[in-house]
């Protein structure tokens, strides 16, 4: 395993597992299967509603917490500073633990600087050990990082072969910031898995396609945490230390780019949409 390591000292692995989309019936039995095979740090959120589920494994498997990364996210719907705090405490009886290892706003979107403050007073009393948010644009970011008393350490954001947000890691660099990539494997979109540059250069180091991709994203210094139900997938996605992509494949790579998100955050039917859901 990798790891970045947050403006604050916090180490975090470098890849984990996501369960966003995953059934929350399905949820216990797969995270369970995920720590056997040797996940420690994974992604959710108030809004996949599989926080219970995700508990219920931890508990169960046997694992110290201390030796887990465990990451959730506030939901619009729950922003304010009080609405938060609630939120927060909700999440952790979920979670069946006493501190979330990272905390997230999910979206850049209403009462943002409330939020912000109480995330931060939680962070002050020990209940997080480091803070972010998701899907914050590069403008929105750099207002919310010289309007806050406490910096926000990560930024999650879409990433992948087809929307590269090139250039990414050098602006969050400028705020020592942690840059993590959701949507890594382009939710297997426009026949990314035989895609035939991305094939090619797996082919030259007997990896799959979606090996390529995470290893593509982790040389770029970013966090990932790819998703799958299947055993045989999750082994193969954490299997991606062993090698390293040349300079020549990075710049193939870039040929992918579309300037095509999954989610276009920052689009106002997009802005309209969430916050119809949540009146």
């Amino acid at each position: 395993m990798e790891y970045k390591t947050l403006s604050n000292g916090v180490e975090i692995p470098q890849l984990g597992f996501g369960v966003f989309q995953i059934p929350p019936e399905e949820t216990k039995e797969v995270v369970k299967k995920a720590i056997e095979v040797g996940y420690r740090h994974f992604d959710t959120a108030q809004a996949y509603f599989n926080e219970t589920e995700i508990g219920e494994a931890i508990k169960e498997s046997g694992i110290a917490r201390e030796e887990l990364f465990l990451t959730t996210k506030v939901w619009v719907s729950s922003y304010g500073y009080e609405e938060t705090k609630k939120a927060f405490q909700e999440s952790l009886d979920k979670l069946q633990t006493d501190y979330i290892d990272l905390y997230l706003l999910h979206q850049c979107i209403g009462d943002v600087y409330s939020t912000w403050r109480a995330v931060e007073d939680l962070y002050d009393e020990g209940k997080i050990k480091a803070i972010g948010v998701c899907n914050f644009t590069q403008g929105r970011f750099t207002d919310l990082w010289l309007n806050s008393r406490i910096k926000p350490m990560v930024n999650q954001i879409e990433v992948n072969p087809f929307f590269q947000q090139e250039g990414t890691e050098d602006f969050h660099n400028e705020f020592g910031v942690v840059v993590e990539a959701w949507g890594p494997l382009a939710e297997g979109k426009d026949g990314i898995f035989s895609n035939p540059i991305l094939s090619e250069i797996g082919e030259k180091y007997g990896k799959s396609v979606a090996q390529v991709i995470l290893r593509w994203i982790i040389q770029r210094g970013i966090v990932v945490f790819p998703k799958s139900t299947k055993e045989s997938r999750m082994i193969e996605n954490a299997d991606v230390f062993d090698f390293e992509l040349s300079d020549d494949d990075m710049e193939k790579i870039k040929e992918l780019e579309t300037g095509v998100p999954i989610v276009e955050v920052d689009n106002p039917e997009f802005i309209k949409f969430v916050c119809s859901s949540i009146a």
